[in-house]
């Protein structure tokens, strides 16, 4: 695909927060700045590298709206906003659609389990009652079902503004399912950082990042060279950032990312409860890996 519908790298942006957990919303609109001057093709404001669980709907709607003010146009902005329940995330879709994000993303319900025929019929339900983009979010290590790649297919095949699924499942052999049995313009996005490359390889379009966070013009290098067709230096590439993406998931996301913000003199709060602050031993790993790569 020589012109994807949102760009290759799409930044999950985390939410700043105040020292006493507040919103920072001043800091949200400077930071959408920073990662779009980084190279950042779109934003995803609010997932769960955002901390979407512990962030209230009307909270998330200040927070879409710095961003869009402080974005002016610049690149496209996708706003989370799934939930698990159907009902409601239909409610929160109508709402921010209004506001004039260019997209919504709708994560597979988690915790209580639908099969596959209740999957469809909610992301069916969420994209017939918008008229906006909607990409679904796959991730079964935090939604403990997986969607199926034929579920995938369906849902791209009946429903037209269902036009990508990031893929936060390291079966390659689905992603390759979905890319040979989807519609044209499909897309599908990596939703783990160490998997974009390799996606890539078998026609993913890019990656919905954390990673491009910390250490986005590195990162857009590699992916610019795969799409240039220089495996080798692209490779190359993926190989140096691998201990750094390895550092940031070694204890839930977003803590790590937000250290590292912290650690290269950008700091944007802590993380709520029920997430904590990295361990002294976890920050000296971290601290590790940025002065390996020249970012601190």
């Amino acid at each position: 695909m020589t012109s994807p519908r949102f760009g290759r790298m799409i930044t999950a942006m985390v939410t700043p927060f105040t020292a006493d957990g507040s919103l920072d919303l001043p800091r949200a609109g400077a930071l959408a700045d920073r990662l779009i001057s980084q190279g950042s093709d779109a934003l995803v404001v609010c997932g769960t590298t955002g901390e979407s669980p512990t962030v209230f709907y009307d909270q998330k709607l200040d927070l879409f709206r710095s961003v869009l003010e402080a974005n002016a146009r610049r690149v496209p902005i996708i706003a989370n906003v799934g939930d698990n329940c159907t009902d409601d995330s239909i409610h929160f879709a109508r709402k921010v659609e209004g506001l004039g994000v260019d997209a919504l993303m709708a994560v597979v319900p988690y915790y209580n389990k639908p099969p596959q025929e209740g999957l469809y019929r909610h992301f069916r339900a969420i994209a017939q009652a918008v008229d906006l983009p909607v990409i679904l979010y796959n991730i079964p290590a935090r939604c403990v079902i997986n969607m199926e790649p034929s579920t995938i297919v369906r849902l791209a095949d009946d429903c037209p503004n269902i036009v990508a699924v990031k893929q936060a499942n390291s079966d390659l052999s689905q992603v390759a399912e979905i890319i040979a049995s989807a519609p044209a313009g499909f897309e599908v996005l990596a939703g783990d950082d160490e998997l974009t490359l390799p996606m890539m390889a078998i026609g993913g379009t890019g990656v919905i990042s954390v990673l491009s966070n910390i250490a986005g013009p590195s990162f857009k290098e590699m992916i610019e060279a795969q799409v240039a067709g220089d495996h080798t230096r692209a490779l190359r590439l993926h190989l140096e950032l691998l201990p750094l993406i390895k550092t940031l998931f070694i204890t839930a996301n977003p803590i790590m990312v937000k250290k590292a913000f912290e650690l290269m003199g950008y700091p944007v709060g802590g993380v709520r409860l029920p997430l904590i602050e990295a361990t002294q031993a976890q920050e000296a790993e971290l601290s590790a890996v940025l002065r390996h790569l020249n970012l601190i």
